[in-house]
């Protein structure tokens, strides 16, 4: 048994998701990659990958997929024929609650073959080139069952949940080449076929654990949009430790119990973008403590960067392009930052202007 406190969780996190110390790794390389890099706003993963690695943000060995919850993140593309199996829902009562909606109440009886029928349908309509998504949805609505669908009163026709589709989309073979207005899909190159049944659940509790562990079932739950019972009933105990943190029960991989008591406490600053890994924990009181700050850097709509300096959670921050050459970036520190931190966090901005394009960072303090 190990018994640790917040402060050694988060030095562990910081480790392991290689923001402690930047290397130059391509981002392909980072061991994050793993768990992935969602996806949030068009310069978000860039901006992830430029607090982890100094080298181009660019690398044609990545891909985004709908992955973990059926959000867009950023994969290895090697990693595809694995990642699909591990994300299959386990039985009907995980595709259920993965697809859980009041658009469809009567989608949960259909469980796994919910998913089987719309991966099937992506790949009946994505056959050429890129499509919008508009025109992709209104010809995968036509080949799911009703229950599957609801009726859109904006443009008065019926739509496939986006809940659903987006879950099944990496089964059906679909690549997210862009978002927004003008968002177009496109077919995966070699795609791998829609699993007969979930491989791998192991593995991807395992890499949640890795990164955002200690934890426990009811977190990784949470992440996959699944339920506790689930996620018990796989949880790989022969391969993982059990921690006490703060006296509350969680689980680390065997194999990353070392770095849990050895990792250094974390110095300097990151920017991370909204829905960064490090945010992606579901312990949210132990990453972020005290719901009023909880409530600034998780929003219902909208959410912000955060500003990590010296292994915690200090603010967060919004950006704004000034022209095409510089970004303002505002923050909103939970604290007043020392003069030392001020000087760090406006150093560390010109990674971010890098990453969204711009040539410099003008850093607005609130």
């Amino acid at each position: 048994m190990i018994d640790v406190d917040r402060e050694r969780v988060m030095a562990y996190r910081i480790a392991a998701q290689s923001l402690a110390d930047r290397t130059g790794d391509r981002p392909a390389d980072l061991p994050v990659l793993d768990l992935g890099v969602q996806e949030y706003t068009p310069d978000s993963t860039r901006i992830a990958l430029a607090a982890r690695s100094g080298a181009e943000p660019d690398d044609d060995r990545l891909i985004t997929v709908w992955a973990a919850r059926g959000a867009p993140h950023l994969h290895r593309r090697a990693d595809l024929p694995e990642l699909v199996e591990q994300l299959w829902p386990v039985d009907d009562v995980d595709a259920a609650a993965r697809i859980k909606s009041g658009q469809i109440p009567d989608a949960a009886r259909l469980g796994v073959s919910a998913f089987t029928a719309t991966a099937t349908a992506f790949r009946e309509v994505l056959t050429g080139g890129p499509m919008p998504r508009g025109e992709v949805s209104t010809a995968v609505s036509r080949l799911v069952p009703t229950e599957l669908t609801y009726d859109c009163r904006s443009c008065a026709a019926r739509h496939v949940s986006g809940g659903v589709w987006q879950h099944a989309g990496l089964a059906g073979g679909v690549e997210v080449l862009s978002r927004g207005r003008d968002a177009m899909l496109g077919p995966l190159v070699d795609a791998p076929p829609i699993p007969s049944a979930n491989r791998g659940i192991d593995r991807l509790i395992e890499t949640y654990l890795r990164f955002l562990g200690p934890a426990g079932p009811g977190e990784v739950a949470r992440y996959l949009g699944s339920t506790t019972a689930v996620i018990k009933a796989v949880w790989p105990s022969d391969r993982l430790t059990e921690v006490r943190v703060a006296g509350r029960r969680a689980w680390l991989p065997s194999s990353a119990a070392d770095l849990l008591e050895s990792a250094p406490a974390p110095r300097g600053v990151r920017w991370l973008p909204p829905m960064d890994p490090l945010l992606q924990a579901r312990d949210r009181d132990l990453l972020v403590p005290g719901r009023e700050r909880q409530r600034e850097v998780w929003r219902i709509l909208g959410n912000p960067g955060a500003l990590l300096v010296d292994g915690e959670i200090a603010g967060v921050w919004r950006a704004r392009m000034a022209g095409r050459k510089r970004v303002d970036l505002t923050v909103t520190a939970f604290e007043k930052l020392s003069r030392a931190q001020i000087a760090l966090v406006e150093e560390e901005a010109v990674r971010v202007a890098g990453a969204r394009g711009a040539a410099e960072a003008r850093v607005i303090h609130e």
